[in-house]
């Protein structure tokens, strides 16, 4: 019994030490240009620009394989924002990814809803809530606007309503754990 705890110790020491070195000797130097742009970016995770959220874009364009202004939601305070860290010269949106737009939420009309759960799957930020077959609801303060949502739907009921005035940015100010302590609905008449 003790031989088998002391192995399982010394091999947990082993592993733990393996992986500290492989931490410092893979560190990747990039990170923090990387992190820099992807604070600027709105974290709306809507795939517009061509990557499958803020990040990849993010290391895409430290990369240099990305432009700057392939991000609707940013709009052109994300490509300023983005020109002036990087050194380069803003442009335009890049109309193939689509266009600026004021800030809007998604809303479920929850008497169509029929809680086929293709909405819950395709939500990028986990701002629906729901069971199968039962009605679904979003979450407006975790909900980006990015329209994920609204195409999987096979009965149409997924709304993009303009977001509450109270909402000075489409970027969420806090991590998501702190967002859900204070949830609120968006009830329509």
């Amino acid at each position: 019994m003790i031989e088998a705890v002391l192995a399982l110790s010394g091999l947990g020491v082993l592993l733990g030490a393996l992986l500290g070195w492989a931490a410092v000797r893979f560190r990747r130097e990039d990170a923090p240009l990387v992190d820099a742009i992807d604070r600027i970016l709105p974290q709306t995770q809507c795939a517009q620009c061509g990557f499958p959220g803020c990040r990849p874009y993010a290391e895409a364009i430290a990369r240099g394989a990305a432009d700057i202004n392939q991000c609707p939601p940013g709009g052109e305070a994300g490509i300023q924002a983005l020109a002036a860290l990087l050194g380069r010269e803003a442009k335009p949106l890049d109309a193939t990814h689509g266009s600026e737009q004021p800030a809007r939420v998604a809303w479920i009309d929850e008497e169509v809803c029929i809680g086929c759960t293709k909405c819950i799957q395709a939500c990028p930020v986990d701002a629906i809530i729901g069971a199968p077959k039962l009605m679904h609801t979003v979450l407006i303060d975790a909900c980006t606007g990015c329209d994920l949502c609204v195409a999987p739907c096979p009965v149409d009921c997924i709304y993009m309503l303009p977001a509450s005035s109270g909402i000075a940015v489409w970027r969420a100010p806090r991590p998501a754990a702190a967002r859900l302590q204070n949830i609120t609905f968006l009830r329509v008449p």
